[in-house]
């Protein structure tokens, strides 16, 4: 996805700011808080609070609003259809389809090609509580110098912790205690 391909040696690592990017803008449509990331070569590590109750507290024109960012609304909608979608703007799932499909399509039609870019579904894991919390934040930010593609929180490209350090993390929630926390990796 975006790495170096080792046959014809061709490098895809603009695609990892279309990935953050694509983070930062969900960030704001998504009743989720952006706690963590790392965009790697081959998967990325995200730490996100889900936030229902923001999701309950809008209302029906801020649910179309959002849902409109998303996919195509149209003139009429029912009750129903708006309860469905937000649901789905506290949903983990809704919001890494949200976060695949629009790169998968790109990167498929920058490569002329068709199918599958991941192996399969994300995995996701709860963080229960504080610890938890900050040792997955911190094995997401420690996660590029690991691999060998950073030697320095600074120096790590497409990073939460790059965005702290730079002071450029508007989108990135501060620490807190949290309920609905969870990590994926993709």
């Amino acid at each position: 996805m975006c790495g170096k391909d080792r046959f014809t040696g061709k490098s895809f690592g603009h695609r990892r700011q279309w990935l953050e990017d694509r983070l930062i803008s969900l960030s704001d449509v998504f009743a989720i808080d952006l706690m963590a990331y790392a965009v790697m070569s081959n998967h990325y590590h995200v730490v996100v609070e889900l936030k229902p109750e923001q999701a309950n507290a809008l209302s029906d024109d801020e649910v179309i609003e959002r849902w409109g960012n998303l996919y195509k609304v149209p003139d009429a909608t029912s009750v129903a259809t708006i309860a469905i979608w937000r649901e789905h703007l506290a949903d983990l799932s809704w919001f890494m389809r949200c976060i695949n499909e629009p790169l998968v399509r790109r990167a498929n039609r920058e490569d002329r090609c068709k199918g599958r870019f991941w192996e399969g579904r994300f995995k996701s894991q709860a963080l229960l509580d504080y610890k938890a919390l900050l040792t997955c934040m911190a094995y997401v930010d420690l996660n590029p110098i690991r691999a060998k593609i950073a030697k320095t929180l600074e120096t790590s490209m497409h990073t939460s912790i790059k965005a702290r350090i730079e002071l450029k993390a508007d989108h990135l929630v501060l620490f807190s205690p949290l309920t609905h926390a969870s990590s994926t990796e993709y």
